[in-house]
């Protein structure tokens, strides 16, 4: 029987304002150029609910337009508890983030909890929290975030194929 391929990526951060919301981009981005956007639901939240309702922070928004990408609409909310229902993948982006989804995670929901570098084959690597540095951080982020979503969109594009051919798939 085939592997069926996620349908649903949740990235999380600490406050959902500057990398899950920058990630739900560019990987919307990226599955976008490969003609695979329809095949997901992204969505973005933060481990703590002290900017719900706010846009991004204004640095992530730019570094997203400075290469195409609009994340301007997005609006940061905290992790809901139907969350690890509603997500195949939820992909913290360190390993603080992925402890804090754990502690709260009902038992079936545990191997969907990820670190995002570390599922893109980055392992033990973390996506630094660039809110306290300069432009060059973001733009150090942005870098990192666009490399694993690459990476990840080709080994989910595996397992997609895969499953429309009825083949199962060692990808994941």
């Amino acid at each position: 029987m085939p592997v069926e391929p996620p349908k649903s990526i949740l990235f999380v951060c600490l406050g959902n304002i500057c990398r899950s919301p920058l990630a739900e981009g560019v990987f919307r981005h990226v599955l976008a150029i490969r003609g695979l956007e329809h095949r997901f639901q992204l969505d973005s939240a933060g481990t703590g609910g002290w900017h719900a309702g706010s846009a991004p922070d204004p640095r992530s928004i730019e570094i997203a337009a400075r290469h195409g990408i609009d994340i301007s609409s997005q609006k940061a909310r905290k992790v809901l508890a139907e969350d690890f229902t509603r997500f195949d993948l939820i992909f913290g982006m360190d390993r603080s983030n992925v402890g804090d989804l754990r502690a709260v995670a009902p038992q079936f929901a545990q191997d969907r909890i990820q670190l995002f570098l570390e599922f893109a084959g980055n392992s033990g690597r973390e996506v630094p929290d660039p809110y306290y540095g300069g432009p060059e951080g973001f733009a150090s982020v942005y870098r990192m975030i666009l490399e694993a979503s690459e990476a990840i969109a080709t080994r989910l594009e595996g397992r997609v194929a895969a499953s429309e051919s009825g083949h199962a798939s060692s990808t994941t």
